[in-house]
């Protein structure tokens, strides 16, 4: 499963090139805090294995106004060093995902 290229974003860690994204809107339960902001991550060039990342934090747009914290290209470089170093392998084609609690 590739992350589309609309609405996403690039970032180079360690000299691979990485794509990025935030769900566009929240889910029901991220709306209502049941759920935290969660973001994937695949190679650039060559998408395999997506990284889940959930995050501690809710969604800024979450429907009961609770503060939370943005997904800044900061957070993505560190959990994508965090996934790698627990054992994420992006290259790997079998299409199943990777999770990290951030």
């Amino acid at each position: 499963m590739a992350i589309p290229r609309k609405g996403s974003r690039l970032i180079t860690v360690d000299g691979t090139l990485y794509r990025w994204a935030v769900r566009a809107k929240p889910t029901y339960c991220q709306g209502l805090d049941w759920g935290p902001l969660t973001f994937a991550v695949e190679d650039a060039h060559a998408p395999g294995q997506v990284l889940s990342v959930r995050t501690s934090s809710p969604r800024l747009d979450n429907w009961l106004s609770l503060p939370g914290k943005p997904v800044t290209p900061l957070t993505v470089e560190q959990s994508v060093r965090a996934a790698l170093n627990a054992g994420w392998q992006p290259n790997r084609s079998d299409g199943v995902f990777f999770h990290l609690e951030g």
